[in-house]
């Protein structure tokens, strides 16, 4: 169990742990949420299962999520079987590295959060005003990382559009026609049975595609959110480190840090990575020459 535990601390204290923290917590809350709900069943506690089910899923009638708001954070942590949260953490993770290598830990947080928000508010807003999706208004509502993947997968694909994966079966193909037929297949679902979930995947594509272009305009709208997320646990591990009892100065590396930018633990500069970036989004990757690789590399270590 000890052994475990560190393994955990490991994985969540680990440098650039953005895209871990995030598929840490949504395994957390899927394990702690089957296992709520397998109490209940056993032991016929209905009352249980339903205030269970009421935390964490947003429901589509304004008036309900009203009384539950918090929901259009916690939907997007929660899944409701194994294949789902495991199809949703494969996409997570293999789009999740590719913004993590690229645009940094932090961004990657903030794109899926900044998802599955706008996908959450996308569904309330469709539910409540189309009389379409009004007049089949779900019984059950929503949860799912989806909208927040879907998010990432627009994002990058909007950064680094020529950029190729290989798919099974497919082979190479480019980022720009993975988010097509995602976001194609989503739209001609928003009208099936999974209504909901594919509106919100359009929402959570939405915001990808926005965060990026603002970014490259040179707007950064993960830091509001990123000064929230890491000021209280900065604070707190601050008040509770251990005073060391070895004096440091700081004067030396003051003096490293405003060496030559040439060294190689120079920091580069914002108007470097956005020239990289820009180059990426015209020519793919691949056209980058080694000194540039380089540079984005100690660039995203950095994040």
């Amino acid at each position: 169990m000890n052994s475990f535990v560190q393994d955990f601390k490991v994985a969540w204290n680990k440098q650039n742990s953005g895209l871990s923290r995030l598929i840490i917590i949504n395994v957390v809350v899927f394990v702690v949420l089957n296992v709520a709900m397998w109490t209940a069943q056993i032991f016929d506690i209905a009352p249980l299962a339903h205030f269970v089910h009421g935390l964490f899923y947003i429901p589509a009638p304004i008036e309900h999520f009203i009384m539950r708001p918090w929901t259009i954070v916690t939907y997007f942590f929660t899944h409701q079987s194994f294949f789902h949260i495991l199809f949703n953490m494969l996409m997570l993770y293999w789009f999740g590295m590719l913004s993590d290598e690229f645009l940094g830990s932090k961004r990657t947080i903030a794109i899926y959060v900044y998802g599955g928000l706008v996908g959450g508010v996308l569904y309330l807003l469709v539910y409540n005003t189309i009389p379409f999706f009004y007049n089949n208004m779900p019984a059950v509502g929503m949860i799912g990382a989806s909208a927040s993947v879907y998010a990432i997968i627009t994002g990058i694909a909007t950064l680094l559009p020529e950029y190729s994966i290989h798919l099974l079966l497919f082979g190479a193909v480019r980022l720009k026609y993975v988010a097509a037929i995602t976001i194609f297949l989503s739209f001609i679902g928003s009208s099936g049975s999974n209504a909901g979930g594919n509106i919100a995947h359009l929402g959570g594509a939405l915001m990808g595609y926005i965060f990026i272009k603002l970014f490259q305009r040179g707007t950064d709208i993960s830091v509001p959110l990123n000064r929230l997320l890491w000021t209280v646990p900065d604070f707190w591990h601050r008040i509770t480190k251990p005073k060391s009892k070895i004096r440091v100065s700081h004067k030396d590396a003051s003096r490293n840090q405003r060496g030559s930018g040439t060294g190689s633990r120079a920091v580069p500069s914002q108007e470097e990575i956005d020239r990289i970036l820009d180059k990426i989004s015209e020519t793919g990757y691949e056209s980058l020459t080694t000194e540039e690789k380089q540079t984005l590399f100690k660039y995203s270590d950095k994040k």
